[in-house]
């Protein structure tokens, strides 16, 4: 009944019964969603990101990162990330995406907001070109360097200095690279922030099984 319940609220702006979700629609999502375990993650299964410019697929790192990786299949699957943005682009170095924010009415909080929770470090794993991480606060006030709840980036070059950093590396793309390039060049704001919001219209697990019966 929980998950009905948070999957019927994020409808809303997926479906157009609303446009935009209220601070009361984001409050009462982050008390339901703390309440909802992580989901193990399969050999076979990967994630899916739909935008207007192409579709990403990703592998999630199970085995060597499964709190992320399970954290990351529960979201998508309460259809958390259908309807964020990528609200951060930085050519030579990320795009970021998936803050619950990016579906509210105010563009000027992009990139501050979460599920309500953060989730404990899980390192070791390397920020190479096309690397799936979590976004995180800084040193000065996350010494554990705990990763955002939701927020999460793509490399798009190699960044040894962000494994030097203490950032969670918790999947990779691999299908999809030039969609993620694609985003990296979009004309964006004196923040980072596109111009043009890039939407991830459809988020959702599937299978490489099942993709390769698509071709």
């Amino acid at each position: 009944m929980r998950i009905i319940a948070i999957l019927t609220l994020l409808s809303l702006t997926v479906c157009g019964f609303s446009q935009t979700l209220t601070n009361k629609d984001i409050s009462e999502l982050q008390i339901k969603l703390k309440t909802i375990p992580n989901e193990p993650v399969g050999n076979d299964e990967v994630a899916v990101i739909e935008t207007d410019l192409g579709n990403i697929v990703v592998e999630l790192y199970a085995e060597k990162t499964p709190g992320h990786a399970g954290n990351f299949k529960k979201l998508v699957n309460v259809g958390y990330y259908t309807g964020t943005t990528f609200h951060r682009v930085i050519p030579g170095f990320v795009v970021q995406g998936g803050d619950l924010y990016s579906k509210d009415a105010n563009p000027a909080n992009d990139g501050t907001g979460g599920p309500g929770y953060d989730q404990k470090a899980e390192l070791g794993q390397k920020h190479l070109r096309g690397c799936l991480a979590a976004a995180r606060l800084p040193d000065q006030v996350n010494p554990e360097k705990r990763s955002s709840g939701s927020q999460f980036y793509f490399c798009l070059v190699d960044l040894p200095s962000l494994d030097e950093g203490g950032y969670t590396v918790f999947g990779k793309v691999i299908k999809g690279m030039d969609v993620v390039d694609k985003i990296a060049k979009v004309e964006r704001d004196k923040r980072d922030r596109p111009i043009k919001n890039i939407v991830m219209n459809k988020v959702y697990m599937t299978t490489k099984t099942e993709l390769k019966k698509i071709k």
